[in-house]
């Protein structure tokens, strides 16, 4: 469950789109990681990641798993950054019929959803087809 005092320690992350980047090979992760899977690197730092790229994979939901069925039917894609980091997110604002790989997309700072009985509205970034 969200608690508010998580949602503030995880606020640089989500709210303003930060990945980390590994110093010794210079890959990106959104999110952060502790260790690089490329080099085994502990060594990183912060990284604010483009809000510009293309959808690189994408699927519906049709039957949502509990708790987001309220949302359905929604789409989820994985975003490839401008940078080459990629990300996966909801892709909203569009007609199904109009999601396709190598759309370009820029992200958007939307509701995620909400945290339940605890009230806390949680924020984050979902993806938008530019034409």
């Amino acid at each position: 469950m969200y608690s508010i005092p998580r949602i503030w320690r995880e606020f640089p992350q989500r709210y303003n789109l930060l990945g980390s980047k590994c110093k010794n090979c210079g890959k990106t992760f959104y999110p952060p990681r502790k260790i690089c899977p490329i080099c085994k690197s502990k060594d990183f730092i912060n990284y604010k990641l483009p809000e510009m790229g293309e959808i690189i994979s994408y699927t519906i939901i049709r039957n949502a798993p509990d708790g987001f069925n309220k949302y359905e039917p929604y789409a989820i894609g994985i975003i490839k950054l401008l940078d080459g980091t990629n990300v996966m997110m909801q892709i909203v604002d569009s007609n199904f019929e109009n999601i396709e790989i190598g759309k370009k997309v820029k992200l958007t700072f939307r509701r995620l959803y909400d945290g339940g009985d605890t009230g806390v509205i949680i924020y984050g970034h979902k993806a938008k087809i530019i034409d």
